[in-house]
């Protein structure tokens, strides 16, 4: 049955019953044999597809399968960076719609994704840095993006503990965009999910893919570890492991799958209330609502497909921050996890068709997933509906890497996150 609708007076009704009158927030029922759409993947690039397919579409013969928990891959393992300050014009918009849908996604899916507009500076500590990032700011204008670049000192007005004289990399500036923030991770995948369920989608779990039929050229169904499940359309949003399912399917993905890292510190008290970015030395760094450093950096250099942390990305990243943020080379370190990146050539996603019919592929977000969850799923729902993608989706085909029409995000924007 549909989940009953979040409220102050829902709490306050149930805070006299004990809490006895609440639903489960999604079901997990046993596969059907057959449904129109199977979204394999269900975090929150999967989960949004689901959602905005019902929502803008009309499509809820939708079963979301995931072969661990819902949200235990890449959506719950990031930093919950959330900005759209892209170079690049198919980028900034993507991300830019990503941005607008999750100022009002706590409301749309009656559910607090805990999202916090504090705003995010990206760093400039190298002359080359400057120019960059001024270059970003003109470029955002003309597409629409608020951002401005800030001198030294408005930086040091922002984030007091930071130390712009650094004998190495002294902070220049920055490229500012006050609509950045943080979600909650975990909450964007329960929202989204809760929201499926409600409009009668299946979400499975424990549900691994071990192969794909096709026949003439065209899917036919998905063998599962709960059995043969048939459909008319497949989308693939698996992240790190699309590789290995677009190699069940008899086609190939030009992504590399690598770790990617992060950390949090212990509790402290409030000090730092927005999102910095340090690319020079590669590394990130923002506060939770809960007291904790949340620090990231760069990927390994190595293809793998491991989710545990490891000591030499401590030191790496801690190493590069600390001349910025003196005060971290006091705390100590909570907790430490990886997650499993798809990285293409330029740097940029892959929304698209594929070789075989019925099949459409949502991959490539690299280290910057997170961000784009609601206009991934946006695009991603028009592609599988439509069969051809709309206006977010259309410059990050397959074909691209063919006809040589990159999108590189990496060089332009000076960081890939």
């Amino acid at each position: 049955m549909p989940s009953r609708r979040y409220s102050v007076f829902a709490i306050a009704r149930e805070a006299l019953r004990q809490h006895q009158g609440w639903n489960r927030a999604w079901t997990s029922p046993e596969p059907r044999d057959r449904y129109k759409v199977v979204i394999v993947g269900a975090g929150g690039h999967g989960l949004a597809t689901a959602y905005y397919l019902g929502r803008n579409f009309g499509i809820t013969d939708v079963a979301v399968i995931e072969k661990g928990w819902l949200g235990g891959g890449n959506t719950g393992r990031n930093t919950t960076i959330i900005r759209s300050n892209y170079l690049q014009d198919p980028s900034a918009a993507i991300y830019d719609k990503a941005l607008k849908l999750y100022e009002t996604l706590s409301q749309d899916l009656n559910y607090n994704v805990m999202f916090s507009p504090r705003g995010l500076i990206m760093l400039a500590q190298t002359e080359h840095e400057v120019r960059g990032y001024r270059r970003t700011v003109h470029a955002n204008t003309l597409q629409g993006v608020a951002t401005e670049w800030i001198d030294a000192r408005r930086v040091k007005q922002l984030v007091p503990i930071i130390n712009i004289d650094g004998p190495r990399y002294p902070v220049l500036g920055g490229l500012y965009q006050a609509r950045g923030g943080t979600a909650r991770h975990d909450a964007v995948a329960w929202g989204y999910a809760r929201a499926c369920s409600d409009m009668g989608m299946h979400i499975i779990q424990n549900c691994e893919v071990t192969g794909i039929e096709t026949e003439n050229g065209q899917v036919r169904a998905v063998n599962t570890a709960k059995g043969r499940i048939g459909c008319d359309k497949l989308a693939l949003v698996v992240a790190g492991h699309s590789s290995q399912l677009a190699a069940m399917a008899g086609f190939r993905l030009p992504i590399e799958s690598v770790p990617l890292q992060a950390m949090v510190s212990e509790p402290i008290k409030p000090c730092m209330d927005v999102v910095v970015m340090a690319n020079t030395v590669h590394g990130y760094m923002s506060q939770s609502d809960k007291g904790e450093m949340v620090i990231g950096g760069g990927t390994d250099s190595y293809n793998a497909f491991t989710q545990r942390g490891s000591w030499h990305h401590i030191e790496e990243t801690v190493r590069a921050l600390i001349e910025t943020f003196p005060m971290i080379s006091r705390l100590k370190m909570l907790r430490q996890w990886g997650g499993i990146v798809d990285m293409t050539g330029d740097r940029s996603p892959i929304l698209s068709a594929t070789p075989v019919g019925g099949i459409f592929v949502n991959c490539g977000w690299g280290t910057g997933g997170f961000k784009a969850i609601p206009g991934s799923g946006w695009a991603m729902a028009e592609l599988v509906a439509q069969g051809r993608p709309g206006p977010l989706a259309a410059a990050f085909g397959m074909n691209r890497f063919r006809e040589g029409r990159f999108i590189d995000e990496s060089v332009a924007a000076g960081v890939a996150h």
